[in-house]
């Protein structure tokens, strides 16, 4: 497998490099653009692949996000029959590590979700805990097992799951508004999750308790000069 990485570094580090311009799983970005050949069109989170034909053995696609042109991109016939292609492997070359760095904002400065790209690291983000799910057994690689959850939370501008492990769990409820920092962007099945790991951490700015009492006391008070 690595021989074969060797010989075409080129086009996987293409889709490697737009999937993190644009915030979507490089292995989904692949397979959009081998359905879009197949149908005309297909999408991947907030791209449309439009496929335009093709020409000299290669298949062109015109890659558009909110209506606006991203990029046309051309990949030969062949490469769109690859089976097995790690395309994540890719995300730790200099490449794609200067365009992630690029991104990146500064240490104190929270990270709008809808910025969120794959492999990012160190990411801070202040958001509001919409849904969590019930917590489930897992075996993990290094032979226990966890407890995992995984939380909906989101902002103004997007929303992303994030990823709870064993104590983690109890500090997060429905509601809460909470503030990540030194968090990970990684992608599961397709979608974005941002992974604490041994660095990052979770703090409540505010529960649905607190508001609740808020707004009771604001409600109060207009009665009293209504």
């Amino acid at each position: 497998m690595r021989k074969m990485y060797q010989k075409r570094p080129t086009i996987i580090e293409d889709i490697a490099l737009l999937s993190v311009k644009h915030g979507v799983s490089p292995s989904e970005l692949f397979h959009a653009l081998a359905e879009a050949t197949q149908h005309g069109q297909s999408t991947c989170e907030n791209l449309l692949i439009e496929h335009r034909g093709s020409m000299n053995e290669e298949e062109i696609f015109l890659i558009k996000r909110a209506g606006n042109i991203v990029v046309q991109f051309r990949i030969a016939k062949e490469h769109l029959q690859w089976k097995n292609l790690h395309l994540e492997s890719w995300m730790s070359s200099d490449r794609i590590q200067k365009e992630i760095a690029r991104q990146r904002c500064g240490p104190n400065v929270s990270t709008a979700i809808q910025d969120l790209r794959h492999g990012m690291k160190k990411v801070n983000v202040e958001a509001e805990v919409l849904e969590n799910s019930k917590p489930s057994l897992v075996h993990t690689r290094f032979g226990n097992s966890a407890m995992v959850v995984n939380a909906l939370i989101a902002d103004d501008t997007g929303k992303v799951k994030l990823c709870l492990w064993n104590e983690q769990i109890k500090y997060v409820t429905l509601g809460d508004t909470i503030q990540i920092k030194n968090a990970s962007v990684t992608a599961f099945k397709g979608e974005r999750q941002l992974r604490l790991g041994k660095t990052g951490t979770l703090t409540v700015l505010a529960n649905q308790v607190d508001r609740t009492k808020r707004r009771l006391e604001v409600n109060v008070e207009n009665a009293i000069y209504a």
